[in-house]
């Protein structure tokens, strides 16, 4: 569709925190390697290397960690910021065996499952958000940072009718890195993390009274290729998006860096969205509640 990102020489982001940690209005912002506020959902782009299929990766939920942050894909230059559940800030539930998430989980930033496409393999629309990974690499990544990815497979969950994918991927940085190349590796290299990842995905939602998860093609991962496929398919559903040539809904697209949008803002627009947040305070305590166990009788 012929968009332009605004070159760099250095590709480089750094996040700043607003609010207040552990409480609704804490917020991360996204600033690129000239200082400026971006948005990790439109202006970070896809590809850290395209010819080796190598993808950014903004990692929301650092492993072992417990509270659901995400991009917060409605608010203007889409911080990270806490889901809110029945009034509350969201922690995912300790099923037993698994504390919090069990990867670094995150998005492709550049990326969109449209909700009004249906895809040809699961049957379903896609969930309204970016795609997203979940990092099996050993690095424990912090909250904000930007890693770059190899793509090795994907998982189809459908989430209450929705299509959600979760691609598996492996930071580069990783010094297992060059072994791994495809979702045989995974199996093969670190055997029962595929078992656990569709263990966990199927069971956190049934301490809230939710029915187990269900999975398009009976829970298999598909491969390296598959999944890159997918990406590619949600970058153009994206394009779309951002070029407004398809219906945003309540999404906000605002963004700094994607020159041929025509929701392109100027870096004292952006600022003056980080400025009307509230500066970074006292972080609250984390209630205790985000550390009981759930265990579930799957027979």
């Amino acid at each position: 569709m012929g968009l332009r990102i605004s070159a760099r020489k250095v590709m480089s982001f750094t996040t700043e925190e607003r609010g207040r940690p552990n409480t609704q209005d804490y917020r991360v912002f996204f600033k690129n390697s000239e200082g400026k506020y971006i948005s990790p959902f439109h202006d970070i782009p896809i590809y850290a290397d395209e010819a080796q299929n190598i993808f950014h990766a903004v990692i929301e939920v650092p492993r072992w960690t417990s509270a659901k942050m995400e991009i917060a894909t409605k608010d203007p230059l889409n911080p990270l910021k806490q889901d809110i559940k029945k009034g509350q800030l969201r922690y995912v539930c300790n099923v037993f065996p698994h504390k919090g998430y069990i990867w670094n989980y995150g998005a492709i930033p550049q990326t969109w499952e449209d909700p009004h496409h249906k895809d040809e393999d699961t049957g379903c629309c896609g969930d309204n958000d970016p795609i997203d990974i979940c990092d099996i690499g050993n690095k424990v990544c912090s909250r904000g940072e930007i890693i770059k990815v190899k793509v090795l497979g994907t998982l189809a969950l459908i989430d209450e009718g929705e299509t959600d994918w979760k691609v598996i991927v492996i930071n580069t940085e990783d010094p297992e890195a060059s072994n791994f190349n495809d979702i045989d590796d995974v199996r093969r290299l670190k055997p029962g993390y595929l078992e656990a990842t569709l263990d966990w995905f199927k069971m956190y939602k049934v301490p809230d009274g939710k029915p187990e998860n269900q999975f398009a093609f009976n829970g298999e991962f598909k491969d390296r290729d598959f999944a890159i496929q997918t990406i590619k398919d949600t970058h153009g559903f994206w394009k779309a998006l951002i070029s407004k040539k398809t219906d945003s809904g309540e999404l906000n697209c605002m963004n700094t860096c994607v020159c041929d949008s025509p929701l392109c803002c100027s870096s004292d627009e952006a600022k003056a969205v980080v400025n009307a947040t509230s500066p970074l305070g006292h972080s609250e305590p984390i209630p205790n509640s985000a550390d009981k166990w759930y265990y579930y009788n799957k027979t």
